[in-house]
């Protein structure tokens, strides 16, 4: 009866085939071929899972070298099919002209109970192996995973979305749309907060606002980088960068208003305005600065604090052609260039939009 199988199959008469298959499944349910059968009968019904989960079983269980080498045969042309609907669907994911747009896809952190099924689910949207899914997925804060047009990444986003893997994309634009302006110092604090900053343009204002306004407050260490002598191996003088401090920054968002408020430890002026930290004169600019912060969180009881900026640096640092196209908004000097300044900015504006 195999043999008659065999032959449904070449004349494509899939209806003679399943009732076959119906009888020899009652009659020899191990039996390899019978297996194999059902696992073709299952391709080309579109019941993909369910050919796959046979094929990788015969491969398991079988020794026949014949079955062995038509279930490989079977799982590559899953494969193949599976590869060409995906690039179809990520055709016309990117066929409109805004989804061309230069994007992020970045995921979001994983209990570790749930990393084990999560990691499945990657490894299988995402072509990976589930040991490399694994180490990929996050513990702790937001990895910034894939770039590219955000077509692509809308297209992947929601597949993992659906498999219950926390996810999300945005463009590089509309991180560029967001205003940013520097805060000097603030002249008020009741009954409505009011800054003087200096806008895009570096034209000096003033803006109020009311603290209900503000809903996230980002805070991040932004690298001093400088050049110092050290000594190498065979003792002869050379030339290296290292961090020699860090930079304190502070973003307050007015989504409201579609701006940032950003402040510094070096670019506030702590002797300027409303008097805040008595003495300041007279204190160190850290002792300054971690007043004000301290007088911040006092206006923002119920505001969250985003601080795992470090962490997702560490995931973006090497993407510099992406951060290339980031106006970071950040007035350090810098003998040479860096990545820091965009990667802060960028991971602001994510929690801005997002």
């Amino acid at each position: 009866m195999i043999e008659q199988v065999a032959i449904a199959f070449e004349h494509k008469d899939y209806e003679t085939a399943a009732k076959l298959l119906k009888q020899l499944q009652k009659e020899s349910p191990e039996n390899p071929w019978v297996q194999y059968y059902l696992g073709r009968l299952h391709e080309v019904s579109e019941k993909r899972q369910d050919a796959e989960k046979i094929y990788r079983q015969l491969l398991l269980d079988t020794r026949n070298a014949k079955i062995v080498t038509l279930a490989r045969q079977g799982l590559r042309r899953l494969q193949e099919m599976e590869q060409e609907e995906r690039q179809r669907a990520i055709s016309q994911a990117t066929a409109q002209p805004n989804n061309t747009e230069l994007g992020v896809l970045v995921l979001e952190p994983l209990t570790t109970e749930m990393k084990t099924e999560a990691s499945r689910k990657f490894a299988q949207i995402m072509q990976l192996d589930p040991y490399t899914a694994r180490l990929v997925l996050p513990s702790r804060g937001w990895r910034l995973y894939r770039t590219g047009q955000v077509g692509e990444l809308k297209f992947y986003g929601k597949q993992l979305q659906q498999a219950g893997i926390p996810c999300f994309w945005a463009t590089i634009a509309q991180i560029q749309q967001i205003q940013v302006y520097q805060v000097k110092y603030f002249q008020e604090s009741t009954p409505q907060a009011t800054i003087v900053c200096c806008n895009e343009a570096n034209q000096l204002g003033s803006l109020s606002f009311d603290w209900s306004e503000v809903t996230a407050k980002v805070v991040g260490l932004l690298p001093i980088f400088e050049q110092v002598v050290d000594v190498d191996a065979h003792r002869k003088l050379e030339w290296k960068t290292q961090t020699q401090d860090y930079a304190h920054f502070c973003d307050l968002h007015l989504p409201g208003r579609r701006c940032i408020l950003r402040l510094y430890d070096n670019g506030y002026e702590f002797q300027q305005g409303l008097e805040i930290i008595p003495q300041a004169s007279q204190n160190t600019i850290r002792i300054n600065w971690n007043n004000l912060s301290s007088w911040i969180d006092q206006q923002l009881p119920q505001v969250k604090i985003w601080s795992d900026f470090t962490h997702f640096a560490d995931t973006t640092l090497d993407k510099t052609e992406m951060l290339g196209h980031i106006k970071s908004h950040i007035h350090l000097f810098r003998r040479e260039q860096t990545n820091w300044d965009s990667a802060f900015h960028l991971y602001s504006g994510l929690v801005f939009i997002k």
